[in-house]
């Protein structure tokens, strides 16, 4: 399954609310657009218009991961997510798991302590133990992966599997190999090693002058 970015953000906010505001789920066009471009528990925050939503909606619908209650007599048209956790998927959560897909899927790579913390309103987190033997489970099923640990950070941060990743400069570091980073570091340090013996051999010739 390989989502677009904002595919991504319409299903994590799909799964959010079912669980948060279900008294307003399904959610409009108009209150899905909202929820894509809300300022708080989003990142990136988003500025999305009606035709991005509808589009990717649209997109969604076709992979049939959303469904359409089309409404009649003047109502406004509901949508519904097929994404995980029902009759129609093969992706079947735990609660907790559930809850960290659909946080992974809104604001991108987070440690288990950010997981926790911001899972409140949908599942219940004993401890951070719970949080890291849920995200093992997803990662034996291939849908999240632990990327290296940033240097002087303490907790490694995790990712979803579930498409494209809107990375900032320090996602792309931590995930590439640490023999890929040394030998990065290696070849910088011998290059600038070169270019200070470059400098002491015109300043030797030049006092010779």
């Amino acid at each position: 399954m390989q989502l677009s970015a904002n595919q991504q953000r319409i299903l994590g906010c799909l799964l959010e609310k079912q669980s948060t505001t279900p008294e307003h789920y399904p959610l409009s066009l108009n209150g899905l657009m909202n929820a894509c471009n809300q300022k708080s528990s989003r990142d990136p925050v988003l500025d999305l218009c009606e035709t991005d939503v509808q589009n990717a909606l649209d997109e969604l619908i076709e992979m049939r991961l959303v469904t359409i209650d089309e409404g009649l007599s003047g109502r406004v048209n509901k949508y519904d997510h097929r994404f995980c956790n029902t009759q129609f998927s093969h992706l079947q959560f735990s609660d907790q798991q559930r809850a960290i897909v659909c946080l992974l899927l809104l604001r991108g790579a987070q440690t288990p302590g950010e997981l926790k913390t911001r899972s409140a309103r949908l599942a219940d987190f004993n401890n951070v133990n719970e949080v890291e033997t849920a995200l093992n489970k997803l990662i034996d099923g291939e849908y999240v992966r632990k990327l290296e640990r940033e240097a002087g950070k303490r907790d490694s941060r995790y990712i979803h599997l579930f498409g494209e990743q809107q990375n900032s400069p320090a996602d792309t570091f931590v995930a590439l190999p640490s023999e890929v980073i040394k030998d990065k570091e290696l070849s910088d340090l011998l290059a600038e090693v070169e270019e200070l013996k470059a400098e002491l051999r015109q300043i030797k010739a030049h006092l010779k002058l």
